[in-house]
């Protein structure tokens, strides 16, 4: 809802009128707020799980890929797309899990 500034002498505005405004900027920040502790705790689950998942790439997998990588360049990047694409799904996966389960406990 548009609502011009206290100043404009276009309209008067009733004491109820400029209640309700007030009512749906504070909903706004509740929601707002919301949103960004959303998102901060989204992006440490993000941080968390990225590195966690590097270390064990590199552990598990880096001797493998080194010796893919070595004798055939082809299935290397066959496996490293593949690698890619399930990082992204697991991830994407457990967050959204993690929040679906956060998210209500924020909410007040």
């Amino acid at each position: 809802m548009f609502r011009p500034s206290l100043g404009s002498k276009d309209r008067s505005y009733t004491p109820l009128e400029n209640f309700r405004y007030c009512d749906e900027f504070a909903a706004m920040k509740r929601e707002a707020k919301v949103s960004l502790k959303s998102f901060i705790i989204e992006l440490f689950v993000y941080a968390v799980l990225v590195v966690g998942y590097f270390f064990l790439v590199l552990n598990l997998l880096g001797p493998w890929l080194h010796h893919i990588y070595e004798q055939d360049r082809k299935l290397y990047a066959a496996v490293a797309l593949l690698l890619i694409i399930c990082q992204g799904v697991v991830l994407e996966t457990v967050t959204r899990l993690l929040l679906a389960w956060i998210t209500p406990r924020l909410e007040p």
